[in-house]
Formats: structure tokens, C-alpha cells, sequence
């Protein structure tokens, strides 16, 4: 298939594809060799297979450039993210996945809009494969006590006011200090 037989945008997405890949393999391989030194052997496995896992599918991105006759460039790697434990670094690894899952979700649904099945049919294999990842990946996350509650959830801030006797409620005295500086 030549270039010009495909829409540039397909070739965009491609792109972007290779550069989200790429960056998958450096951030797994980096995590590889920080919970190796953690002594945790059995993760750091886990990593390198993810590792492997994702260069498979920049391989398959490379190939299908040159099949396009582009020359593929990762435009953009993302830097690593890193994290005190094991947690955390799964929880930064389902942020990546789900920029896989939904990139290859809207490029499959691109191509099938400008009736590119041979494109849409290689995202939508790319897709299956990162949803597998993905759920994997919550399995382990599940495995080790599941995600961390994030943000203001976490103290407390946003549950809900206890109902005290007779439907009054007992609020915190920062809940009440809150609640008089909104009325002004």
C-alpha cells in the first residue's frame, strides 16, 4: 500500500502508537530493574514480560509503517513515572495503559470511518491485546489490596456528614468553619 492511499491521519495515529509503545517499554523495563533492586524478583519478571510484550507491538507498529512506506519516528517518549512501592507503580502503569487502550480504540474507530479495514482490523488487534494488559493489570493491583483512594477522598473531606440525633447533623468543627466561609 502506498502513502498516498492513506489517510494522513492514519499515519498520525500510527505514529503516536509507536511513541505510547515505546514508552511502555522504557517505563516496564526501568520497573523491571527498580523492584529487582527492591529484591521483589517476582515482579521485577512480571515487568520484563510486559516489557517484551510491548516492544512485540512496537515491532508490529514499525512493520506496518514500512509496509505504508513511512519511516517510522517516535515523535514523544513520556517519561517514567516512579512510585515509593509496588502499588503505586501499577497504579502510574493503568494511567499508561488506558492511553494505549484509548488510543487504539479511537484510531480503530477512525479507520472505520474512512473505510480503512486493513488499518482499523491491525488497531483493533492492538486494542484487544492492551485490554488483556489492562485487565491483567487490575487483577495484580487486586491481588495486592487493590488502587489507593486519591485526592481530598482520602481524608475524609468529601464522605458524607454523619446524621446525629433527630436527623441533625454532626459535622466536624472544619466542616462547619467551611460552610460558614462559603455563605459569605
Amino acid at each position: 500500500m502506498e502513502t498516498d492511499a492513506v489517510h494522513p491521519r492514519v499515519l498520525g495515529y500510527l505514529g503516536r502508537a509507536l511513541s505510547l509503545e515505546l514508552s511502555a517499554v522504557q517505563q516496564y523495563m526501568t520497573q523491571a530493574s527498580l523492584v529487582g533492586l527492591w529484591g521483589d524478583e517476582a515482579a521485577a519478571d512480571r515487568f520484563r514480560q510486559e516489557t517484551v510484550e510491548e516492544m512485540q507491538h512496537a515491532e508490529r507498529i514499525v512493520q506496518q509503517m514500512l509496509s505504508l512506506g513511512v519511516a517510522p519516528a517516535a515523535s514523544q517518549l513520556h517519561p517514567v513515572t516512579h512510585a515509593a512501592d509496588l502499588v503505586g507503580l501499577l497504579e502510574h502503569n493503568a494511567v499508561l495503559e488506558q492511553q494505549l487502550i484509548d488510543h487504539y480504540d479511537e484510531a480503530s474507530r477512525f479507520c472505520q470511518l474512512v473505510g480503512d479495514q486493513a488499518n482499523g482490523e491491525f488497531f483493533a488487534a492492538l486494542l484487544e491485546d492492551e485490554q488483556h494488559h489492562g485487565r491483567d493489570l487490575e487483577a495484580w493491583l487486586q491481588e495486592l489490596g487493590g488502587r489507593r483512594r486519591r485526592g481530598y477522598a482520602r481524608y475524609g473531606a468529601m464522605a458524607p456528614a454523619n446524621n446525629g440525633p433527630r436527623g441533625t447533623s454532626q459535622r466536624n468543627p472544619s466542616q462547619r468553619d467551611l460552610s460558614r466561609r462559603a455563605s459569605f
